[in-house]
């Protein structure tokens, strides 16, 4: 009997916008609100197999992030693009370095990694600090796929208003976050899905993100299995917005766990 092989387990760490759900200083019902699904930190997941635990950005709220979801330990960073929600975390890694000898890689657009070396200068400066400090080796990727042990990740081109930010297919899944279009070079990466998550900030037209309208259209017409939206502002309470939606699409919420398996 051939031996089975692993699953991967998509676990969402955040599902909210920059801001987060509740926002500072709002006294709306969904910020009011007593539902847990309707709390969001910032976007971000994590990709596990067979004992490899990937991490797709860093946000502000890694720290809280990490430790609702017991994590331990993570093999690699991957960046969807340089804006604040998603990469401010990075100084929270410095406790998965206690645990492994050489610095974590992470790997991200030029521009990205660029835009990481200008904020955060102190961990890629080369000289010595008597405080502690991120051990990190960066990786520049392209189209190529990103080999990480038991996974592998093709960098997806998205249209992030006039600016560009990356989703990745790994599998028979794929993650898409921050985006206001998908480019039509971009399409064949994302077919014969089982899981796409997609951005869906609001209903009201955004100028760098999805709308709940427009990534149903997309869902029609790369046809997953099944969808999850993410990156969902105060605008949209979970139920509220569970209940628009077809059957195989659903609102992501923080600590939704998704095994994906291999194709049959």
């Amino acid at each position: 009997m051939p031996e089975s092989k692993p699953a991967t387990i998509i676990t969402v760490l955040g599902s909210g916008t920059s801001v987060g759900v509740p926002t500072i200083g709002c006294g709306c019902a969904v910020c009011r609100s007593t539902d847990p699904r309707d709390v969001r930190l910032r976007p971000s997941v994590l990709v596990q197999r067979g004992g490899t635990n990937v991490l797709i950005d860093t946000t502000p709220d890694l720290r809280q992030q990490a430790l609702r979801a017991r994590l331990s330990k993570i093999d690699a960073i991957l960046y969807t693009h340089a804006h604040a929600d998603h990469i401010l975390g990075l100084d929270d890694v410095r406790p998965f370095n206690y645990h492994r000898r050489d610095p974590i890689p992470i790997y991200g657009s030029a521009e990205t990694l660029e835009a990481l070396r200008r904020c955060f200068s102190y961990i890629f400066s080369g000289e010595r600090s008597e405080s502690s400090m991120p051990r990190v080796a960066c990786h520049t990727f392209d189209s190529a796929p990103i080999e990480i042990r038991d996974l592998a990740f093709t960098p997806v081109k998205l249209a992030h208003g006039s600016g560009v930010s990356y989703g990745f297919r790994f599998g028979r899944a794929a993650y898409l976050t921050d985006h206001s279009d998908i480019p039509e070079e971009s399409v064949p990466l994302l077919e014969g899905l089982d899981v796409l998550f997609l951005d869906a900030l609001r209903h009201k037209p955004h100028p760098t993100h999805s709308t709940v309208q427009r990534s149903l259209a997309w869902v029609e017409r790369l046809k997953p299995n099944r969808a999850f939206f993410t990156h969902i502002c105060h605008d949209l309470s979970h139920a509220r917005l569970e209940s628009l939606l077809p059957a195989h699409v659903r609102p992501a919420y923080d600590g939704l766990e998704i095994v994906v398996e291999d194709a049959a």
